[in-house]
């Protein structure tokens, strides 16, 4: 049987699940050095909670648009820390950048990360070189966009879309942090990778693996 819409997304949420749970203790060692050492179990316990919630339904009646509206409660109902409500807007954007749309193909693709992107950003108020996830997450969304300009395959826009959030994660290394905890830190957060920008990074591989499969 064909993978529909809903099963890919579950395939998605998945893969972050695995790909966080993997990294959890790297992601804390960076959340240690400029935070409240808790970013790699807060990551882990949101997506893991989605993960185990659309396994349990029934992805064969499932719009693309109700899965991530799933994915934005049971996240925020799992994860009391900032990041929960940012995530949960963004899906909830994304399911609106869904909603109506016949297939999840590349276009489909590269609204909801920008969906993604925007609702992280309206959420936290934030804007690129704070030293946050919307450091990955805005050149992510931007070479997405320019790729599917060019008209670029799905692996060509994916793997740009990789290299975007990875130097836009590492750029946060030599930036002060004006939001959230590490802002507390003024210059000593200097020299370390934001961990919000890493995770998203990891966000960002799962959905190359997916979605360029």
């Amino acid at each position: 049987m064909a993978e529909n819409d809903a099963r890919r997304l579950n395939r998605m949420f998945n893969r972050i699940s695995s790909l966080i749970a993997a990294e959890k203790d790297y992601l804390t060692e960076l959340d240690g050095a400029i935070g409240d050492a808790d970013h790699g179990i807060t990551m882990s316990l949101g997506f893991g909670a989605v993960a185990g919630e659309l396994a349990r339904s029934d992805l064969d009646e499932m719009p693309p648009s109700v899965v991530m509206t799933t994915a934005a409660s049971v996240f925020l109902n799992a994860v009391g820390a900032s990041t929960g409500p940012l995530y949960a807007t963004a899906f909830l954007r994304s399911a609106k950048a869904l909603e109506g749309r016949q297939s999840l193909d590349a276009a489909g693709q590269v609204a909801m990360l920008e969906a993604i992107t925007l609702g992280i950003q309206e959420r936290g108020k934030g804007q690129r070189g704070d030293k946050t996830m919307l450091d990955a997450w805005i050149p992510a969304a931007e070479a997405a966009r320019a790729a599917l300009v060019r008209k670029s395959g799905v692996r060509e826009l994916w793997r740009d879309v990789v290299v975007a959030g990875e130097g836009g994660a590492e750029a946060t290394r030599s930036m002060v942090a004006v939001r959230g905890r590490a802002a507390r830190l003024g210059e000593r957060s200097l020299g370390h990778v934001d961990p919000g920008a890493a995770s998203a990074v990891l966000v960002l591989k799962a959905m190359m693996e997916v979605f360029a499969d």
